[in-house]
């Protein structure tokens, strides 16, 4: 008989999700702020502070976590190789995008999204628990793929090339400048703008909108199937969304983890205002 859990899809709605709680090789994380985990979360559910998902060093503390750390939350979360894991926070999809990003950095793609996360889950009366798991921590030796980044390096190196494409998820005022989150302003010269709050329906608990909808928008801007992308914001925080978003849509996603801040306080980068 087949695993119910090897069929599930990348963005995976709380009606789909239910009736699975409690089945073997489910793994749930939840992103949420510790505050709103300790109130409530989907049974099972195990925390990992969004913080832990980052390196933690300014200028560009949303670099990858170095080995250790990521060995620390796979070992945390109980990873195996036959688990499934459904990430989800409570903003729309940033930190569980994030998380996503990670489990491609170590070559683990056995994952979904839950759409709306934990806002959606609560909004529909779902069931909800304080009880917190005991985990049995595991032995998953992670191997780092390097795949899913882009370097600052790399990044520049490539800018003026016809096949890639910048996404900048940070809000317009960021992107034009007028906003001052870095030692200089501006954005990623080639670089276009959507804002990742975009992607989000506040009517129906922070579900992403109709993808065939985003996918029309995105491909206005020159963002498609064709382009290598690269996805970014200050942090990699709210690019974890558009990461995860792409991926959705079958689009050839890397983040640039190093994101603004390391991009904007660098004396060197090249910089576009309008």
């Amino acid at each position: 008989m087949a695993n119910t859990l090897d069929s599930l899809p990348l963005i995976l709605e709380p009606e789909q999700l239910e009736p699975l709680l409690g089945s073997p090789g489910l793994t749930l994380v939840d992103l949420c702020r510790t505050e709103n985990y300790q109130a409530a979360h989907l049974p099972g559910a195990i925390h990992i502070p969004p913080g832990a998902t980052q390196y933690g060093r300014p200028p560009a503390p949303g670099l990858l976590p170095d080995k250790s750390q990521l060995q620390a939350i796979v070992q945390h979360i109980g990873l195996r190789h036959d688990s499934h894991v459904v990430v989800y926070d409570d903003e729309g999809g940033g930190w569980a995008g994030r998380m996503i990003w990670l489990l491609d950095s170590i070559g683990f793609q056995r994952y979904s999204y839950l759409n709306g996360g934990l806002v959606a889950w609560h909004d529909e009366g779902r069931p909800l628990t304080r009880e917190e798991p005991s985990v049995t921590p595991s032995d998953y030796d992670i191997q780092l793929r390097s795949e899913p980044t882009a370097t600052l390096d790399q990044l520049q190196a490539e800018l003026g090339d016809s096949a890639l494409a910048i996404w900048d998820a940070r809000s317009p005022q960021e992107y034009q400048g007028v906003r001052q989150t870095a030692m200089r302003n501006g954005h990623i010269p080639g670089a276009v703008n959507y804002e990742w709050t975009r992607a989000m329906d506040p009517s129906a608990g922070l579900r992403l909108r109709d993808l065939t909808v985003i996918k029309e928008e995105l491909e206005a801007l020159g963002l498609n199937a064709d382009k290598h992308i690269v996805t970014h914001c200050q942090s990699h925080h709210r690019s974890g969304l558009t990461y995860l978003l792409g991926k959705a849509l079958g689009f050839n996603m890397r983040a640039y983890a190093g994101s603004w801040g390391e991009w904007g306080n660098h004396p060197d980068t090249p910089i576009d205002q309008p």
